[in-house]
């Protein structure tokens, strides 16, 4: 620590850290442009000017920059000295030489930094008279709208996009003060991050698209602090709602999760909350009854054969709920039969295993990477970014040893240069991380375990061997051993999403030898949706068993929970199922496949409309909370399973009176989950007697928004389940973490306000940081290591082991119905190795029929390089390919058209 003198007032300081960042931490006023807590000090925009006195009796002092300059014992600067201030308003006046000053109509009106710091600085009056420079702005597709003529070069846009996220299609072009910021030509940005620049940005250069076509003033959206469903990630967001329709996502600051940063997906995907395709109203197809709540509590008091199917992306409440009225017995995790058999393996691997689940944060602080059978940046996007941050830890040391700071960016890189640190990528095809990686292996995902089994038993012993690796592959696996037993702090990383079990194995067992030492390892599993951990720590059948039951009469009324079922498991199987079934019940917030065959449907509320717990990869259980209340009909899920029960004379239900008491219900059936009632403050908390207000004090048009209604504002909705409003009126102060509906403070409306919220800059919010981890390492010097190793991969002759190739717009079941979303997803295609296609004869676009159990789907040819021969690969997700079991065996033959025909079926 060093004691520093700031006017004259004796701060206790980090020695060494930038004066920029101390002074943000300390709520002292001092304006910055090119300045990023994640993207660290270039000193480019000149902005920060502040008086350094090298004494005393040092009257005059020096102009330096704050964010260039380390904290020293015994310093004496002044950010209020005549000089500095005079300093720091010349140099935003010639920024707003070329700004086009139309504030009034710029999308970042009313929360941008721009106005903020000019505001800050006392500049009000420009003397330029002459011409301004302008520029053509591009279309950079439908996520982002661009405005070059706003730009004021603080470099921000371009330290982002290329140096943090690893894009390539974005630049700056020019010279001096003749700069332009963008794509060489007019496209789609390229990058799965890209939607971060509207934050970035500090001025209206990059604005929201999605926003602009429902455009609402930034102090008329009402917020709550939610959690990204889009994902297994659980990234923190603050959605935004205006007339009952939600208007954009901001990302929600959390210093352990998702940082200041969130992919597009979890960005953009929230269009499927304003769908034509929601569920508005309660359906009885059967015409039985006017009443759908008391016809669906009827045939539960009736006990028709009760059961029920679970969701991994409804809340924890809600599964619980479900679970609680049909009877633990009879309740189903409504996963395919591959899902569940990969989640226990994920779940029994967290939880008896010696390798510490990380946080998004903990990745970033790891030095060597071992990622093995997973696409990082199509399943778990947010982790892939904090990836890209841990394969530069090893080069910054570099830096580190010839005294540079970590946060001076600029001379970091200029020592780095494009050095990585090790970062091995084992997977069936080619990443987007690839460019970071020390050493790729293309392989199918039996030689992907075989590689990882490999490389645990180099790095203990005592871990089983693998016999009949070819050189490379062993040679292979002794370097990633010697990168991960060198590293300070290594992490393997796998998942789901390629569908062995036998890959999670591997990693585990090369997790769990680096702890056999004595060390600590990280272990990153990344699971396929926003709750699937949390489903998978209830206890609860598998979908199979459940058709098992209605298809020998043991079941008679199915409810689904927030699930379509045909994306989980075979066409023919599903629709003998809800066909058997004498009475079909589904919630559920949109229609699709499941909804239009049930003889009941309920609305739901979506995350926007609903309060809830989520348990992410890490194991962190989450709260997230409704931005408006759900509109006629609508509720959320686990209040119409209270409302059955109780309708039904379940007790149990009556006492479910709010979202608190289903949590302590849960919490004390599942010893897991008895933190869970402790990740965010009571319904009954009072700051001051006061609510926390979900709308700003600056909302406007109260009587207006119900005007159709009644000229009179009604009375605001009642919240019995959180401490929120939904008004204006309530503590004017800064709420606990998990409660902070939006980020603003007094001359801070843009995002840059966060550091107001944060214990110091760039550190964790006052409080803590939202959520609670659930599962901790194990304490086991000896590990139970996985021992069934899979025969490698031998291709057949005329077949091919068809995989899943997830998408990050596409596979994801919810984000795929929002507009800007959908403009992305790829059309359905089966990709093979060229050569494997040479052979063949098949050309690229040419149709194939694919004929998977049964079913037959035309599908055109993809020529995919980096695919092993004799694999294939078709994308994950995509509605028109929906219950498809892979991996799979596939076939091809010649029919007597001379077309190719490819027959998929199961090994």
């Amino acid at each position: 620590m060093a004691m520093i003198y700031i006017d004259g007032q004796p701060r206790e300081v980090e020695r060494g850290q930038n004066l920029l960042q101390i002074c943000l931490s300390l709520n002292i006023n001092l304006p910055y442009f090119c300045w990023h807590p994640a993207l660290g000090s270039v000193g480019a925009c000149r902005q920060c000017a502040i008086k350094q006195f090298k004494d005393r009796d040092d009257t005059r002092g020096r102009i330096v920059m704050a964010c260039m300059t380390p904290a020293e014992d015994g310093m004496l600067i002044s950010v209020d000295d005549h000089e500095a201030r005079d300093f720091r308003a010349s140099v935003i006046e010639w920024l707003m030489v070329n700004h086009p000053h139309d504030c009034p109509v710029c999308d970042e009106g009313g929360e941008c930094h721009l106005q903020d710091m000019t505001v800050m600085t006392g500049h009000d009056y420009r003397e330029f008279r002459f011409n301004k420079r302008t520029h053509r702005n591009q279309d950079l597709g439908p996520f982002i709208h661009h405005e070059m003529n706003r730009c004021i070069a603080c470099y921000r846009c371009v330290r982002f996009y290329r140096d943090y996220a690893g894009g390539r299609d974005f630049d700056v072009f020019g010279a001096h003060d003749a700069v332009y910021f963008g794509r060489a030509s007019d496209g789609v940005l390229e990058n799965e991050f890209s939607g971060n620049l509207v934050e970035v940005c500090p001025t209206g250069v990059f604005t929201d698209k999605t926003l602009a076509q429902h455009y609402t003033r930034k102090w008329d959206l009402q917020t709550a602090p939610s959690v990204c469903v889009h994902c297994g990630a659980g990234c923190n967001t603050i959605p935004g709602e205006r007339y009952g329709t939600l208007r954009r996502i901001r990302n929600r600051y959390n210093h352990q999760v998702n940082g200041y940063f969130l992919c597009d997906r979890g960005r953009y995907g929230y269009e499927f909350v304003n769908s034509e395709q929601r569920i508005r109203k309660a359906v009885i197809r059967s015409g039985e009854s006017p009443n759908a709540l008391e016809y669906v509590a009827a045939l539960v008091s009736k006990n028709e054969r009760l059961i029920g199917i679970g969701s991994p992306r409804a809340s924890l409440e809600a599964n619980f709920a479900l679970r609680a009225l049909v009877g633990s017995d009879r309740f189903f995790h409504g996963i395919s039969a591959a899902d569940s058999r990969l989640m226990k393996a994920v779940v029994k691997i967290l939880r008896a295993g010696p390798a510490r689940s990380p946080s998004v944060r903990d990745v970033e602080q790891c030095d060597a990477v071992l990622i093995l059978g997973e696409d990082v940046t199509n399943t778990a996007p947010r982790i892939a970014l904090a990836l890209r941050q841990a394969a530069r830890l090893q080069p910054m040391r570099l830096a580190e040893k010839i005294k540079i700071p970590a946060w001076n960016d600029a001379a970091v890189r200029a020592v780095i240069q494009d050095r990585k640190g090790p970062f091995f990528i084992a997977a069936p095809q080619a990443t987007r991380l690839d460019d970071l990686a020390t050493r790729t292996y293309r392989a199918a995902h039996g030689d992907l375990a075989r590689l990882g089994f490999a490389v645990a038993h180099v790095l203990n012993p005592e871990a089983p061997g693998v016999n009949n690796l070819t050189d490379e592959v062993l040679s292979l696996a002794e370097q990633i051993a010697k990168a991960l037993k060198e590293a300070v702090r290594p992490l393997v990383v796998s998942g789901t999403s390629c569908g062995s079990e036998a890959v999670i194995h591997a990693a585990a067992n090369v997790a769990w030898a680096i702890c056999g030492q004595g060390r600590a390892a990280d272990l990153c599993l990344t699971p396929p949706e926003c709750n699937s951990l949390g489903l998978a720590l209830l206890d609860g059948g598998e979908l199979a068993e459940a058709f098992q039951a209605v298809r020998e009469g043991r079941a008679g009324t199915v409810i689904v929970l927030e699930n379509d079922l045909y994306r989980r498991a075979e066409l023919s199987a599903v629709d003998e199922f809800l066909h058997t079934a004498k009475h079909v019940v589904a919630l559920d917030s949109l229609e699709n496949d499941t909804t239009k065959r049930a003889e009941v449907i309920l609305p739901a509320a979506t995350f926007a409309e609903a309060d809830g717990t989520l348990v992410n990869n890490e194991g962190r259980a989450q709260r997230f909370y409704s931005v408006f209340p759900p509109a006629g009909e609508i509720r959320e899920s686990w209040r119409w399973l209270r409302d059955i029960g109780v309708a039904a004379g379940k007790p149990e239900a009556r006492r479910w009176e709010n979202l608190d008491a289903i949590s302590a219900a849960l919490a004390r059936e599942y010893p897991i989950f008895e933190s869970i009632t402790e990740i965010a403050p009571p319904a009954g908390l009072r700051i001051a007697g006061q609510k926390i207000p979900r709308q700003p004090h600056r909302y406007s048009g109260r009587t207006a928004v119900h005007a159709h209604i009644n000229v009179s504002e009604p009375k605001p909705p009642e919240d019995c389940d959180s401490p929120l409003s939904f008004s204006m009126e309530g503590y004017p102060g800064q709420p606990p973490s998990a409660l902070i509906p939006r980020f603003w403070a007094p001359g801070w409306n843009s995002v840059q306000s966060v550091t107001r919220f944060q214990a110091e800059a760039g550190g964790e919010l006052r409080g803590g940081d939202p959520g609670r981890r659930l599962i901790e390492p194990a304490v086991n010097d000896k590990p139970h290591y996985f021992r069934e190793i899979p025969a490698a991969f031998s291709p057949r002759e005329g077949s091919w082991l068809v995989l899943s190739i997830h998408h990050i717009f596409g596979s994801e079941e919810l984000s795929i119905r929002s507009g800007s979303i959908a403009q992305l997803t790829p059309d359905p295609y089966v990709a093979l190795h060229p050569e494997d296609a040479a052979r063949l004869g098949v050309r690229e676009g040419q149709t194939l029929d694919v004929k998977v159990c049964g079913v037959t789907r035309s599908l055109p040819f993809k020529p995919m390089p980096s695919l092993p021969r004799g694999v294939a690969g078709m994308p994950a997700g995509l509605p028109q390919l929906a219950g498809l079991a892979l991996p799979a065996w596939a076939k091809i033959a010649v029919d007597n058209r001379g077309q190719r025909v490819a027959e998929l079926g199961h090994d």
